[in-house]
């Protein structure tokens, strides 16, 4: 199978997987596109490593679906599933534990799980600023120094990467600024 067969092959087994579920912004977006910006955030950043790709579009599926390690492991081989159970968080850890535990560890991750995992929290941040959820300035502003606490644990392995990880962190803290004054 090619190279663009099996990262097709993974939007849509991810696609069938998230199928009913929306994010939380203003506009409810289906689910689908946030792993599909997070691979096309990659590639943008010159990472041509279709089985990092696969596990981009990946990355949420055992986490937030009743998909299996097993399951991935069978369908996309064991590379392509320890990349997502590597930026898999816990669900039987409380929220505060599970971010905690991302920012602990963002370091200790493999090269090509950081690469994920900062692509993950740029898409977010771009998320927060276009669509924000119905969130108060506060946890905006948690949010905000969270994913820029990962992101930095992850910095090192992509230079664009980084910048945009910086990037989005201080636009992101420009709005809450802006919109903190006009209140």
């Amino acid at each position: 199978m090619s190279d663009t067969a099996r990262l097709l092959e993974a939007a849509s087994f991810a696609a069938e997987k998230h199928r009913d579920q929306r994010r939380k912004d203003a506009r409810a977006t289906p689910y689908i596109n946030h792993p599909i910006e997070v691979a096309r955030i990659l590639a943008e950043a010159n990472v041509g490593d279709v089985e990092v790709l696969m596990a981009a579009i990946l990355h949420d599926t055992i986490e937030d679906t009743e998909t299996t390690a097993e399951e991935l492991t069978k369908t996309f081989g064991e590379r392509v599933c320890g990349l997502v159970l590597e930026v898999t968080d816990d669900k039987g850890l409380d929220k505060l534990e599970r971010k905690r535990l991302q920012v602990v560890n963002a370091a200790t991750k493999s090269d090509c799980a950081k690469l994920i995992k900062i692509a993950d929290k740029i898409a977010n941040l771009r998320d927060l600023k276009a669509s924000p959820p119905d969130w108060c300035e506060q946890r905006v502003g948690a949010y905000v120094q969270f994913a820029e606490m990962v992101a930095g644990g992850c910095r090192g392995t992509n230079v664009l990467l980084d910048a945009w990880a910086m990037k989005e962190a201080s636009s992101s803290f420009d709005v809450l600024s802006r919109e903190g004054r006009n209140k």
